[in-house]
Protein backbone atom coordinates (compact mmCIF):
# COMPACT_ATOMS: atom_id res chain seq x y z
CA UNK A 1 0.00 0.00 0.00
CA UNK A 2 1.83 3.34 -1.22
CA UNK A 3 1.81 6.58 1.20
CA UNK A 4 -1.06 8.27 -0.45
CA UNK A 5 -2.92 5.25 0.13
CA UNK A 6 -2.34 4.86 3.72
CA UNK A 7 -3.11 8.75 4.18
CA UNK A 8 -7.25 7.28 2.64
CA UNK A 9 -10.25 8.14 4.84
CA UNK A 10 -11.20 5.09 6.91
CA UNK A 11 -14.95 4.27 7.29
CA UNK A 12 -16.64 1.79 9.66
CA UNK A 13 -19.15 -0.44 7.99
CA UNK A 14 -21.79 -3.37 8.68
CA UNK A 15 -21.63 -5.00 5.69
CA UNK A 16 -19.02 -7.75 5.22
CA UNK A 17 -15.83 -7.23 3.13
CA UNK A 18 -14.57 -9.35 0.21
CA UNK A 19 -13.04 -8.43 -3.01
CA UNK A 20 -15.31 -6.86 -5.33
CA UNK A 21 -18.31 -7.08 -3.26
CA UNK A 22 -19.86 -3.31 -3.04
CA UNK A 23 -20.71 -1.90 -0.36
CA UNK A 24 -23.48 0.92 -0.16
CA UNK A 25 -22.36 3.72 2.43
CA UNK A 26 -24.73 5.57 4.76
CA UNK A 27 -25.81 8.83 3.68
CA UNK A 28 -23.83 10.63 6.57
CA UNK A 29 -20.88 8.27 5.00
CA UNK A 30 -21.31 9.73 1.65
CA UNK A 31 -21.73 13.24 2.48
CA UNK A 32 -17.76 12.97 4.54
CA UNK A 33 -16.60 11.39 1.38
CA UNK A 34 -18.23 13.71 -1.32
CA UNK A 35 -18.29 16.63 0.78
CA UNK A 36 -16.26 16.90 3.30
CA UNK A 37 -13.55 14.92 1.80
CA UNK A 38 -13.96 16.06 -1.39
CA UNK A 39 -13.50 12.57 -2.88
CA UNK A 40 -14.59 11.52 -6.55
CA UNK A 41 -15.35 7.81 -8.34
CA UNK A 42 -11.98 5.94 -8.37
CA UNK A 43 -10.47 7.78 -4.81
CA UNK A 44 -9.46 4.92 -2.35
CA UNK A 45 -10.78 4.33 1.13
CA UNK A 46 -10.20 2.17 3.57
CA UNK A 47 -12.72 0.29 5.14
CA UNK A 48 -13.33 -2.19 8.36
CA UNK A 49 -16.11 -3.66 9.89
CA UNK A 50 -14.48 -5.69 13.15
CA UNK A 51 -14.33 -8.78 10.99
CA UNK A 52 -13.09 -9.07 7.72
CA UNK A 53 -9.70 -6.92 8.72
CA UNK A 54 -9.13 -3.69 6.91
CA UNK A 55 -9.85 -2.77 3.09
CA UNK A 56 -8.50 -0.79 0.36
CA UNK A 57 -11.68 0.09 -1.24
CA UNK A 58 -12.71 2.32 -4.18
CA UNK A 59 -15.10 4.56 -5.14
CA UNK A 60 -17.12 3.21 -7.45
CA UNK A 61 -20.16 4.90 -8.04
CA UNK A 62 -20.60 8.71 -6.35
CA UNK A 63 -23.94 10.44 -7.05
CA UNK A 64 -24.66 13.86 -5.14
CA UNK A 65 -25.97 12.27 -2.11
CA UNK A 66 -24.89 8.51 -2.37
CA UNK A 67 -21.89 6.47 -3.09
CA UNK A 68 -20.24 2.86 -2.69
CA UNK A 69 -17.18 1.61 -2.36
CA UNK A 70 -15.62 -1.86 -3.74
CA UNK A 71 -12.70 -3.57 -2.26
CA UNK A 72 -10.24 -4.09 -3.86
CA UNK A 73 -7.93 -5.67 -1.72
CA UNK A 74 -7.39 -6.49 2.22
CA UNK A 75 -4.41 -4.59 3.85
CA UNK A 76 -4.70 -5.79 7.05
CA UNK A 77 -5.95 -9.00 8.44
CA UNK A 78 -8.51 -9.34 11.44
CA UNK A 79 -6.75 -9.11 15.11
CA UNK A 80 -9.10 -9.29 18.52
CA UNK A 81 -9.43 -7.43 21.08
CA UNK A 82 -8.14 -8.21 24.12
CA UNK A 83 -10.81 -9.65 26.26
CA UNK A 84 -11.71 -6.57 28.57
CA UNK A 85 -14.61 -4.78 29.47
CA UNK A 86 -15.28 -1.62 30.57
CA UNK A 87 -18.27 -0.50 32.95
CA UNK A 88 -18.02 2.78 33.93
CA UNK A 89 -20.84 4.91 36.21
CA UNK A 90 -21.95 7.52 33.40
CA UNK A 91 -20.80 11.23 33.13
CA UNK A 92 -22.38 14.39 31.19
CA UNK A 93 -22.12 15.72 27.83
CA UNK A 94 -19.01 15.81 26.91
CA UNK A 95 -16.85 13.75 29.50
CA UNK A 96 -18.71 10.83 27.92
CA UNK A 97 -18.04 11.25 25.00
CA UNK A 98 -14.46 11.32 25.72
CA UNK A 99 -14.13 8.60 28.10
CA UNK A 100 -16.07 6.21 25.59
CA UNK A 101 -13.42 7.40 22.72
CA UNK A 102 -10.16 6.82 25.21
CA UNK A 103 -11.64 3.50 26.19
CA UNK A 104 -11.84 2.42 22.62
CA UNK A 105 -8.57 3.61 21.83
CA UNK A 106 -7.12 1.60 24.99
CA UNK A 107 -8.51 -1.63 23.67
CA UNK A 108 -11.26 -2.74 25.41
CA UNK A 109 -13.73 -5.20 24.16
CA UNK A 110 -17.29 -4.30 25.54
CA UNK A 111 -18.57 -1.10 27.23
CA UNK A 112 -21.23 -0.56 29.79
CA UNK A 113 -22.78 2.15 32.09
CA UNK A 114 -23.71 1.48 35.47
CA UNK A 115 -25.85 3.40 37.54
CA UNK A 116 -24.68 3.72 41.41
CA UNK A 117 -25.77 4.89 44.47
CA UNK A 118 -23.69 8.70 44.00
CA UNK A 119 -23.92 8.32 39.80
CA UNK A 120 -24.95 11.91 38.87
CA UNK A 121 -26.15 11.07 34.96
CA UNK A 122 -28.26 8.70 34.63
CA UNK A 123 -29.72 9.37 31.00
CA UNK A 124 -27.31 7.90 28.09
CA UNK A 125 -27.46 7.84 25.01
CA UNK A 126 -26.56 4.12 23.52
CA UNK A 127 -25.97 5.40 19.94
CA UNK A 128 -23.75 8.55 20.98
CA UNK A 129 -21.61 5.98 22.64
CA UNK A 130 -21.42 3.91 19.23
CA UNK A 131 -21.03 6.68 17.47
CA UNK A 132 -17.75 8.25 19.11
CA UNK A 133 -16.55 4.74 19.81
CA UNK A 134 -16.56 4.10 15.75
CA UNK A 135 -15.02 7.86 15.52
CA UNK A 136 -12.26 6.74 17.86
CA UNK A 137 -11.64 3.15 16.11
CA UNK A 138 -11.83 5.26 12.85
CA UNK A 139 -8.90 7.75 13.45
CA UNK A 140 -6.69 6.15 15.47
CA UNK A 141 -6.89 3.04 13.36
CA UNK A 142 -8.03 0.35 15.00
CA UNK A 143 -9.91 -2.97 13.31
CA UNK A 144 -12.71 -3.25 15.75
CA UNK A 145 -15.05 -1.28 17.48
CA UNK A 146 -16.24 -2.33 21.40
CA UNK A 147 -19.81 -3.69 21.90
CA UNK A 148 -22.01 -0.76 23.56
CA UNK A 149 -24.13 -2.60 26.05
CA UNK A 150 -27.45 -1.34 27.99
CA UNK A 151 -27.29 0.50 30.96
CA UNK A 152 -27.51 -1.68 34.03
CA UNK A 153 -27.12 -1.02 37.60
CA UNK A 154 -24.61 -1.98 39.92
CA UNK A 155 -26.62 -4.17 41.72
CA UNK A 156 -28.02 -6.29 39.04
CA UNK A 157 -24.24 -6.14 37.66
CA UNK A 158 -22.91 -8.26 40.41
CA UNK A 159 -25.92 -10.61 41.24
CA UNK A 160 -25.18 -11.91 37.55
CA UNK A 161 -21.10 -11.99 37.66
CA UNK A 162 -19.94 -14.35 35.85
CA UNK A 163 -16.92 -16.09 37.93
CA UNK A 164 -14.66 -16.32 34.99
CA UNK A 165 -14.52 -12.63 34.65
CA UNK A 166 -12.25 -11.32 37.24
CA UNK A 167 -13.39 -7.68 38.15
CA UNK A 168 -10.99 -4.73 38.53
CA UNK A 169 -12.57 -2.04 40.23
CA UNK A 170 -10.86 1.59 41.19
CA UNK A 171 -10.84 1.79 45.14
CA UNK A 172 -9.51 4.63 47.41
CA UNK A 173 -9.02 2.25 50.32
CA UNK A 174 -7.69 -0.54 48.06
CA UNK A 175 -5.26 -2.38 50.65
CA UNK A 176 -2.06 -2.92 48.34
CA UNK A 177 -0.85 0.53 47.21
CA UNK A 178 1.16 -0.45 43.83
CA UNK A 179 -1.63 -0.89 41.50
CA UNK A 180 0.87 -3.51 39.58
CA UNK A 181 1.62 -5.65 42.23
CA UNK A 182 -2.32 -5.95 42.98
CA UNK A 183 -2.36 -6.83 39.37
CA UNK A 184 0.34 -9.42 39.49
CA UNK A 185 -1.84 -11.57 41.13
CA UNK A 186 -4.51 -12.26 38.53
CA UNK A 187 -4.05 -15.11 36.19
CA UNK A 188 -5.10 -14.98 32.51
CA UNK A 189 -8.41 -14.91 31.43
CA UNK A 190 -11.07 -12.59 30.97
CA UNK A 191 -10.98 -9.36 32.17
CA UNK A 192 -13.20 -6.21 33.68
CA UNK A 193 -12.65 -2.87 34.78
CA UNK A 194 -14.88 -0.62 37.30
CA UNK A 195 -14.79 2.48 37.53
CA UNK A 196 -17.18 4.43 40.11
CA UNK A 197 -18.66 7.93 39.91
CA UNK A 198 -17.39 11.54 40.96
CA UNK A 199 -18.18 10.79 44.29
CA UNK A 200 -17.28 7.13 44.40
CA UNK A 201 -18.71 3.52 45.64
CA UNK A 202 -20.89 3.80 48.68
CA UNK A 203 -19.74 1.68 51.87
CA UNK A 204 -22.25 -0.44 51.03
CA UNK A 205 -21.54 -0.55 47.27
CA UNK A 206 -17.84 -1.42 48.48
CA UNK A 207 -18.65 -4.28 50.38
CA UNK A 208 -21.06 -6.00 47.78
CA UNK A 209 -17.88 -5.48 45.35
CA UNK A 210 -15.55 -7.41 47.71
CA UNK A 211 -17.89 -10.68 48.21
CA UNK A 212 -17.18 -11.32 45.02
CA UNK A 213 -14.19 -14.32 44.54
CA UNK A 214 -13.26 -13.20 41.14
CA UNK A 215 -12.52 -9.47 42.73
CA UNK A 216 -8.99 -7.41 42.97
CA UNK A 217 -9.12 -3.97 44.46
CA UNK A 218 -6.66 -1.32 42.69
CA UNK A 219 -5.34 2.19 44.30
CA UNK A 220 -4.72 4.65 41.39
CA UNK A 221 -2.31 6.50 43.36
CA UNK A 222 -2.09 9.51 46.60
CA UNK A 223 -3.98 11.88 43.81
CA UNK A 224 -7.73 12.47 43.36
CA UNK A 225 -8.96 11.70 39.76
CA UNK A 226 -11.85 13.10 37.95
CA UNK A 227 -13.83 9.75 36.75
CA UNK A 228 -12.94 9.65 33.09
CA UNK A 229 -9.39 10.93 34.03
CA UNK A 230 -9.39 7.38 36.36
CA UNK A 231 -10.86 5.11 33.61
CA UNK A 232 -7.67 6.14 31.35
CA UNK A 233 -5.23 5.72 33.81
CA UNK A 234 -6.91 2.14 35.23
CA UNK A 235 -7.47 1.12 31.09
CA UNK A 236 -3.73 1.71 31.12
CA UNK A 237 -2.59 -0.27 33.85
CA UNK A 238 -4.52 -3.20 33.26
CA UNK A 239 -3.76 -3.43 29.58
CA UNK A 240 -0.01 -3.00 30.84
CA UNK A 241 0.17 -6.00 32.71
CA UNK A 242 -2.76 -7.79 31.81
CA UNK A 243 -3.42 -7.26 27.78
CA UNK A 244 -2.19 -6.56 24.78
CA UNK A 245 0.69 -4.29 25.81
CA UNK A 246 3.19 -6.58 26.48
Amino acid sequence: MSDHQKRSPRLFVEAGLSEGTEVACDRGQAHYLLNVMRLRGGDTVRAFNGRDGEWLCEISSAAKKSCALTPASRTRTQTALPDIHYLFAPLKHARLDYMVQKATELGCSRIQPVITAHTNASRVKLERMRSNAIEAAEQCNLLDVPFIEEVTTLDNLLSSWPEERHLVFCDEEAQIASPLQALGGIGPGALAVLIGPEGGFSDEERDRIRQLSCVTAISLGPRVMRADTAGVAAMALVQSALGDWG
